[in-house]
């Protein structure tokens, strides 16, 4: 597999068959996901004439996704999705952005595609402002720009895929109050005030506000990286042992709330937790009972979705692509998580082989 290393900006040949778990259990023990993961702009395979099944030969385009945090486990699947839609396709991709959500550095990536004349730009619009001005200039350079992940109100984007980040938030708020009648609630984000992440934190707010109950409900920030979110979840619980909930809005956020859970069996004192994504240590910790739940928002459709639209905007002359997609919420708890602890799969990010899935039995339920 050909895959661009961040740091030095060289393409390299590495066998990626490594599966996230394996990655982010190293990563927790030699200082960070950043030093084991270096995924992004994989070559489109096949379509070699520029013809893709039945569409009209094309130039094979590239889209640049711009991202707040490049290495995160949680966006293994996402960078699947891409490189598989872009293998479908006959389309290449860029994965830069930021490793740490500093909005500058997402700024430079953008303007850096810009001037490179990409034929499409994705980007997490994590910061209410600092991206308005470079989404204007890509599009009257020509260059289609969509929001995934994240999304922020009145920027000139033309669509965003994503979870619908509020509603999300306010349906953690409803579990936290069917779980908790009372006393000190946490709940940690990665970053505060980042769009991809604080309305879920303000949606379980307002939910918990309006449930009435004597609910104190804090926010405390976890950091940016895994290690940090590690650290920063299990210092607060050290100092706030009286506390009944501790709850997340990020992948690294919730898989931490899992570890200090176990590690202080908090569980059996009756404390309650959950939080966001699939993380293998957040699934590990719903099926051991440390965890209460946590909420998929399926994020290799994130990726593959969004390169979907930029195609067809692209094949279409402008006239077709751009729809705002819901990528979905969905509460995984301990009587459902078999079939993914289960299930190794791109899709879900914890495998890199291209593998039919079969499903059994009935859906739904």
């Amino acid at each position: 597999m050909t895959i661009r290393d961040p740091d030095s900006k060289v393409v390299v040949e590495k066998d990626f068959a490594t599966t996230r778990r394996t990655v982010l259990q190293a990563a927790l023990g030699t200082g960070g996901v950043a030093s084991l993961m270096a995924l992004g702009a994989l070559p489109a395979l096949g379509a070699e004439d520029g013809k893709t099944g039945d569409f009209p030969k094309h130039k094979p385009w590239k889209f640049a996704f711009v991202n707040h945090v490049t290495t995160n486990p949680f966006f293994v699947p996402t960078q699947y999705g891409i490189a598989d839609a872009c293998a479908l396709l006959g389309c290449t991709y860029q994965w830069t952005g930021s490793q740490k959500s500093i909005a500058s550095e997402m700024v430079n990536a953008m303007n850096t595609a810009i001037a490179a004349g990409v034929d499409g730009i994705a980007v997490c619009l994590v910061d209410e402002h600092a991206f308005n001005d470079p989404v204007k200039k890509a599009m009257q350079a020509g260059i289609p720009v969509f929001a995934y992940n994240a999304d922020a109100k009145d920027n000139g984007r033309l669509a965003y895929i994503g979870q619908d980040l509020y509603l999300a938030g306010k349906a953690l708020g409803e579990r936290i109050v069917g779980l908790v009648d009372e006393g000190e609630v946490v709940g940690f984000i990665a970053t505060p005030g980042q769009l991809n992440i604080q309305p879920r934190l303000d949606g379980a707010a307002d939910a918990i506000k309006a449930s009435g109950k004597k609910i104190t409900f804090s926010q405390i920030a976890s950091g940016p990286t895994v290690n940090e979110e590690v650290s920063a979840v299990d210092a607060y619980y050290v100092g706030h042992k009286d506390v009944k909930g501790m709850f997340a809005v990020d992948a690294g956020s919730t898989m931490a709330v899992g570890k200090a859970m176990e590690k202080y069996g908090l569980h059996a004192k009756g404390v309650r937790a959950g939080g966001f994504d699939l993380l293998p240590g957040t699934l590990d910790a719903i099926d051991a009972g440390h965890l209460d739940f946590t909420i998929d928002q399926q994020p290799y459709l994130q990726g593959f979705y969004t390169v979907m639209e930029m195609f067809l905007f692209q094949m279409s002359g402008g006239l077709s692509g751009p729809a705002d997609i819901n990528t979905g919420l969905k509460f995984i708890a301990k009587n459902s998580v078999q079939p993914y602890l289960k299930t190794k799969s791109r899709y879900e990010g914890n495998a890199s082989a291209q593998e039919l899935v079969e499903r059994t039995g009935p859906i739904g339920g």
